[in-house]
C-alpha cells in the first residue's frame, strides 16, 4: 500500500471516529478539485467544512420535523390561501413571520370543522422546525392521556420538564371530547406552564363562551381562556369548508 492510500485510509478512519459522514463521503472528490484548481490550504479547508455544515444543518431540520410528530407535511406553501377564512387570511404573513415564538405567544384557531385550523398550525409547525425551533404537535385528547399515564407512572415532573422545553406546542382539536376533572386539572395546569413564556398553537371547534362544555368547571374555563388569550393572536376561522374545497378541486381534476 501507497503512502498516500494509507494517508487516505486514516483521513477516512479520522473521519468516522469524529462523525463526519459528509467529509468521509467526499473528501477524495474535493482534494482531486482543490489540486485541478489550485486551492490554498483556506480554501480547501473551507469548502469541507462548509459541506459538513450544511449537511448537519439539514439532517437537523429532518429530525426536528420528525421529532415534532406531525400527521402530514402540510407546509404553508401549499396552502390555498383564498380558501381560508377572512380572518386568516388577513393575520397568515404576520404569523407566518414566527414572531410569535420569540415573543411567546400564542396562537388560537377557533372555528367550525374543515376550515383549515389543523392545516394552518401545521404550516406554521414546519416553518419552525425548518428554522431551529423545538416543536411538539400532539391532539388534545392524546396530550391528556399521556399527562394522565405519567401521573400514574409517577413521572408527571419529568413529562412536565419535557413539554416545557418545547419552543412551540400545536395542541390540536381542542373541543372534540370533554375530559373528567383530572384531565381537565392536568391539561390547565401544563397549558398554564407555558402561559407567556413559550408559544402554544391551539386549535378548537367551540367558541371560547363554550370551553366550559370541555371543562365542565366555569372557573377553570375562566382561568384558562384568561391565561391563554392574553396578548395572543385569536383567528376567528368561521367559514366554508377549507377541506371540502380541496376534495371538490380534487375530484375535478380525477375527472379530466
Amino acid at each position: 500500500m501507497s503512502n498516500k492510500e494509507e494517508l487516505m485510509n486514516q483521513i477516512e478512519g479520522y473521519c468516522k471516529e469524529l462523525k463526519l459522514p459528509a467529509t468521509r463521503q467526499s473528501c477524495q472528490e474535493h482534494i482531486e478539485e482543490a489540486n485541478r484548481n489550485n486551492y490554498s490550504y483556506e480554501q480547501f479547508l473551507h469548502q469541507l467544512l462548509q459541506q459538513e455544515n450544511d449537511l448537519r444543518r439539514e439532517n437537523s431540520k429532518k429530525n426536528r420535523i420528525r421529532l415534532a410528530g406531525f400527521p402530514t407535511k402540510r407546509y404553508l406553501e401549499d396552502l390555498e390561501v383564498d380558501a381560508l377564512p377572512d380572518d386568516a387570511r388577513k393575520k397568515l404573513k404576520l404569523l407566518s413571520s414566527l414572531e410569535f415564538i420569540k415573543n411567546g405567544q400564542n396562537v388560537i384557531l377557533s372555528g367550525n370543522a374543515g376550515t383549515g385550523k389543523t392545516s394552518i398550525a401545521i404550516g406554521l409547525g414546519l416553518k419552525a422546525c425548518m428554522e431551529g425551533y423545538k416543536v411538539l404537535f400532539v391532539t388534545v385528547s392524546r396530550l391528556v392521556n399521556q399527562l394522565k399515564e405519567s401521573r400514574s407512572a409517577k413521572i408527571l415532573k419529568s413529562f412536565e420538564n419535557k413539554f416545557e422545553r418545547y419552543d412551540l406546542v400545536i395542541a390540536d382539536e381542542l373541543g372534540y371530547i370533554s375530559f373528567d376533572k383530572e384531565g381537565s386539572e392536568l391539561l390547565f395546569t401544563h397549558l398554564s406552564l407555558r402561559a407567556g413564556r413559550k408559544s402554544t398553537i391551539i386549535t378548537s371547534n367551540l367558541s371560547f363562551e363554550r370551553w366550559d362544555e370541555i371543562f365542565k368547571d366555569p372557573v377553570m374555563t375562566a382561568a384558562m381562556v384568561d391565561r391563554l388569550t392574553h396578548k395572543s393572536y385569536v383567528i376567528n376561522m368561521v367559514g366554508s369548508s377549507y377541506r371540502m374545497k380541496e376534495t371538490r378541486q380534487w375530484l375535478e381534476e380525477q375527472s379530466l
